[in-house]
């Protein structure tokens, strides 16, 4: 119990108080809060002295402040001087900018932000200071250093509350008088260059603080500490870090505050100059790193560290090609073979700026505030400044949210170095209730920048000032953020499992068998599942995300409670375990209007799109047992993924993991056009997809059906890929779509071009190619010898062929007789769909030719049609009465 005295001790309380507390409290951080809300005011020593006040006597509230408002600021205004301010934060109500809390205990405002909403509706409009920062000399240093100016320090902040603890805090260190706190009446001037210098290095940075911050007054030669200028027993005993730190940098808030802000500000600058590096190679031709998913930034503050005058844009994914063809018709794969050169020198260069991000990370992580810290806690883990929440939001949201959004489980496996630390600060986030509520909090980034028309001039000689406009926005939150990853990990170890041989019934063994199984004893057992490093790495990781996660929910609940953690986790994106295991059955409300109708749709299909289920054909009831217990599958490969029921490949299962990994998040949805995958539960190489006909083709809204098949070689070799929409095989919708089910295109080896990147190559761009480049405006030119007939009569009346066929079968045959496992996916896009639907059949009747339907219009191939109708228009009419079936509510399946 003596060292938790002394740790409350060191916080400011008394020993009375802290032994009081302790007694009624056995948790440390808990007696501190009661302290400091001035439960324990009446307990006094023993010579009858109270060592502290209620901070819940003080009413004054801090305001912000910027650079221009100091002419304004009258003395005596706000109710008394600066000085001290930072102490008064213990009482402010940090939810002034927020929803009311409901129900919050009293004595909570530990943690802020409890019971916070988790709306990502809010905005926030802020106007923020830039200016250029000063530069000084400092010892050991022959050029000088920049200090970071307030602008700086309190950018990316658009809480009022959180505005007002930072400039308080960097007005308290950068300027005035620190007096001994032991009435001697002596002081010490603080300058902007003890605390807020941005030094080479965090550690160079540390290095300095060490060496100011325990002060001995001059005229009665005591200590204190220069930070918060409370009396101070200099502790020099270390600290256990990846850096040399003594105990007297964990003294105070006030050095938390600081260290933090500076720290994770130099995190930001050091993340954005790697972004940078990273643009700027692939600007100049560096093509290597283009298999990893892109870093955005549109929507983050970046001119903290950047003078760039225009307005931040907006950057979204892609929508399918639909305009220009290739002139050879065949450029599926592009047009030209992946320069593969240099891509080793880009992966050592990535992973050495990782390495120096996550050393980064690490080092400041030992100044987070933590429970659980090795060698016990000290007063700053307990007593949190409330600009550590503040900085946490700001700087580290928006470099851990660049690498959550990483859409590539093997990139981030490549770079577990960095992946891992930030994995040890999340759970630290976590496990601390001042800071846990943060996880699910949405991250409020910059959708608009707007340069301010200044006032006046700045002075002459005087550092330009700038003022913006910055409009935030709520965004997914850190946990949300995770969840998206933990998807993928499932996904890949789901594919590392390998093929699920199908259970057998145990026999008595033969004594052949038995004599057998007694010679092979002391021999290593060899199951055939051979593990190679790659695959181990990869299992690792994703079992490290996995506990990660789990790690923060157990958190969480010891922190916030239950209740917190189960509306944390409605609001979290699902993976389906299966086609049947929908959590939510009720069908989705189309609303009133096209665009309430979009929202559901995209809600819709993004919660979809990849799924598991069971595609194996049921055994026949008469089965004896005796049968080859194979299973069969509802599936174009049937016979070739029989033969691979019992194999284990590690490398193929390997590759099967890192596409099911991508596959999960990344599939593209949208309003226009969607792409949906079924995969087997039990054989995650048989795979279904669905791709919907992108805006502005002849394609438009129908359901194009695709098998697929990893084969052996997977992914060495490219996928087998057959198309099944085709009217019994009658029907050729594409020059490159065989009324036999072949797809030719060059990425599959069918068709003359580019192909296949063994290693490199991958399902996504696949079925992205037939999305964009085959389901295209004019499909006509998609024959080489056709490639400049565009708009010719011929080209028209074949883009009119194919949506008289798109309108018998891909909308209509779907919609009476879906295929499994599609009939839920069918019907729910046509019915949010419905009145677009409509709208659209309308205008395709009107610009119909009148021809009869051919199977091939390229070829002009006997007709399906009788008599002069070419049954357009009643098949329009059939298919207009499904959709007003639909809408009503009534199920076509019944």
């Amino acid at each position: 119990m003596e060292r938790e005295v002394q740790q409350l001790v060191e916080m400011g309380a008394t020993v009375a108080q802290a032994r009081a507390a302790l007694k009624q409290h056995r948790d440390v951080m808990e007696a501190a809060e009661r302290i400091f809300d001035g439960s324990f005011d009446h307990i006094v020593d023993e010579d009858g002295d109270v060592a502290m006040s209620s901070s819940a006597t003080i009413q004054q509230k801090p305001r912000m402040m910027t650079p221009n408002d100091e002419d304004d600021d009258e003395p005596g205004s706000d109710g008394g001087e600066d000085e001290g301010d930072d102490e008064d934060y213990a009482d402010y109500d940090y939810d002034s900018d927020y929803e009311d809390k409901a129900g919050q205990p009293q004595g909570a405002a530990v943690d802020p932000y409890a019971g916070i909403f988790f709306s990502k509706d809010r905005k926030e409009e802020v106007i923020e200071v830039e200016e250029e920062p000063e530069m000084v000399t400092m010892p050991g240093f022959s050029e000088k250093l920049p200090l970071m100016t307030q602008g700086q320090w309190m950018k990316g902040c658009p809480e009022g509350s959180e505005q007002s603890f930072l400039f308080s805090l960097y007005r308290e260190l950068s300027e005035g008088e620190c007096p001994c706190p032991h009435g001697c009446g002596a002081s010490i001037t603080r300058k902007k260059s003890d605390f807020f210098t941005m030094f080479p290095t965090f550690h160079e940075y540390v290095k300095h603080l060490h060496s100011i911050v325990s002060r001995t007054c001059t005229r009665c030669q005591k200590t204190f500490c220069f930070a918060c200028g409370e009396s101070d027993t200099p502790n020099h005993h270390k600290v256990p870090a990846p850096i040399e730190i003594d105990a007297s940098l964990f003294h105070c808030a006030n050095l938390q505050g600081a260290i933090l802000g500076i720290g994770l500000a130099m995190l930001e600058k050091a993340f954005l100059d790697d972004a940078q590096d990273l643009s700027s190679g692939q600007k100049s031709g560096d093509k290597s790193s283009r298999k990893r998913r892109k870093v955005e930034f549109s929507h983050v503050s970046v001119s903290a560290f950047h003078d760039d005058e225009d307005e931040e844009e907006d950057v979204y994914y892609p929508l399918p090609v639909q305009g220009k063809k290739p002139k050879l018709g065949t450029g599926y794969a592009g047009d030209a073979r992946e320069d593969m050169s240099g891509q080793l020198e880009a992966l050592n260069a990535q992973r050495v700026k990782d390495e120096k991000l996550a050393t980064l990370l690490t080092q400041i992580r030992t100044f987070l505030p933590s429970v659980n810290r090795e060698g016990g806690g000290h007063a700053s883990d307990y007593l949190v400044h409330p600009t550590a929440l503040a900085h946490l939001r700001r700087r580290f949201n928006f470099v851990s949210s660049q690498l959550l959004r990483n859409d590539s489980l093997t990139d981030m496996s490549d770079r577990s170095v960095l992946y891992f630390e930030l994995f040890e600060w999340l759970e630290t986030i976590s496990s601390h209730e001042a800071l846990a509520s943060m996880m699910a909090m949405p991250i409020m980034v910059v959708t608009s920048v707007k340069a301010v028309a200044g006032k006046k001039p700045s002075p002459k000689g005087s550092s330009r000032i700038r003022e913006r406009t910055i409009i935030y926005e709520g965004s997914s939150g850190p946990r949300e953020l995770l969840e998206a990853i933990v998807i993928q990990a499932q996904a890949a170890l789901k594919g590392l499992e390998g093929m699920k041989a199908p259970e057998t019934e145990d026999t008595e063994m033969s004594e052949e068998q038995k004599r057998m199984t007694a010679d092979d004893k002391g021999k290593a057992k060899d199951d055939g599942a051979v593990v190679s490093e790659e695959n181990r790495k990869l299992l690792t990781f994703c079992q490290r995300i996995m506990n990660t996660a789990k790690a923060i929910d157990r958190s969480l609940v010891e922190t916030k409670g239950k209740a917190f953690v189960d509306r944390l986790h409605a609001s979290l994106p699902k993976i389906p375990a299966s086609s049947t295991a929908r959590e939510d059955t009720a069908p989705v409300q189309v609303g009133e209007t096209e665009e309430s109708a979009m929202e559901a749709y995209m809600k819709w299909a993004s919660r979809v799109r990849f799924e598991y289920c069971d595609l194996t054909i049921p055994p026949p009831p008469n089965a004896t047992g005796e049968e080859d217990l194979t299973p069969n599958y509802k599936f174009y490969f049937n016979n070739e993924a029989r033969m691979l029921a019992n194999s284990d490949i590690p490398k193929r299962s390997l590759a099967i993991a890192k596409e099911l990994a991508v596959l999960t998040t990344n599939l593209p949805v949208a309003w226009n056009s969607s792409i949906f995958l079924r995969v087997d539960e039990s054989r995650v190489d048989v795979i279904k997809a669905l791709i919907t006909g992108p805006e502005g083709t002849p394609y438009y809204n129908g359901c194009f059906l695709f098998d697929v098949f990893l084969g052996p070689n997977y992914n060495q070799s490219p996928p087998s890929v057959k198309y099944m929409t085709t009217n019994g095989g009658k029907f050729r919708f594409n020059p490159n779509l065989y009324a036999d089910g072949k797809v030719c295109l060059s990425l599959l080896g069918t068709w003359s071009g580019p192909g296949w990147i063994p290693g490199k190559s991958t399902l996504l761009q696949v079925l992205i190619s037939i999305q964009s480049m085959i389901l295209c405006d004019e499909p006509y030119l998609n024959e080489p010898g056709w490639a400049n007939s565009g708009g010719t009569p011929k080209s028209i009346a074949y883009s009119a062929n194919i949506r008289r066929m798109v309108v018998k079968t891909a909308m209509l045959g779907n919609l009476k007789m879906p295929p499994e496992p599609w009939a839920d996916v069918i019907h729910t896009h046509f019915r949010l769909k419905a009145r677009s639907i409509m709208a659209q059949l309308d205008k395709w009747l009107a610009e119909d030719d009148g021809a009869p339907t051919v199977g091939d219009g390229a070829y002009n191939q006997r007709s399906t049609a009788t008599g002069s109708s070419n049954g357009f228009a009643e098949d329009v009419a059939e298919l207009k009465s499904l959709l007003t079936r639909l809408q009503s509510g009534e199920d076509l399946a019944s």
